[in-house]
């Protein structure tokens, strides 16, 4: 079995919690002061929230769930809709070389998560969407243990 695990710093974790709760549509297996932890059946994820004091910059450029269909993107937009968040829509758009349709959420610390369904192939790569822009991201490197 191949389990995707993504380890993601917090600074609010009842915040992040109640975020990813309703994201993942899903309860957390463990949680203690300073750590949550998801087991997500579909996708296949072992997902966890690691409290911090403070979380500086974006690590990382985005997260993301591709589906099989817009029907799928616009029932997760809706559902999350429902439960209070601002989604950002992004439809027909081409980036990462792709054709797109898709959301995104963003968590308590900036995180974003998109929902796409990706359309077919394009040869050139264009920036029409959030995820490939081409602005620098900001990368810190912190020499510390991490544990999952």
């Amino acid at each position: 079995m191949l389990k995707i695990h993504v380890g993601v710093n917090v600074t609010d974790l009842e915040k992040s919690i109640q975020f990813y709760k309703k994201v993942f549509n899903s309860e957390p297996v463990k949680v203690k002061t300073d750590y949550a932890k998801f087991l997500i059946d579909e996708p296949d994820l072992n997902f966890t929230l690691n409290l911090k004091d403070a979380v500086s910059g974006n690590q990382v450029g985005h997260f993301g769930f591709q589906v099989d269909n817009l029907e799928e993107v616009l029932q997760h937009k809706n559902r999350l809709e429902k439960l209070g968040f601002f989604a950002r829509e992004e439809m027909e758009v081409t980036c990462c070389y792709a054709t797109q349709d898709k959301f995104w959420v963003t968590d308590p610390d900036g995180n974003e998560w998109e929902f796409f369904y990706t359309k077919g192939d394009v040869e050139t790569m264009k920036t029409e969407s959030t995820c490939c822009t081409t602005q620098p991201i900001k990368v810190e490197i912190k020499t510390s243990s991490s544990c999952c």
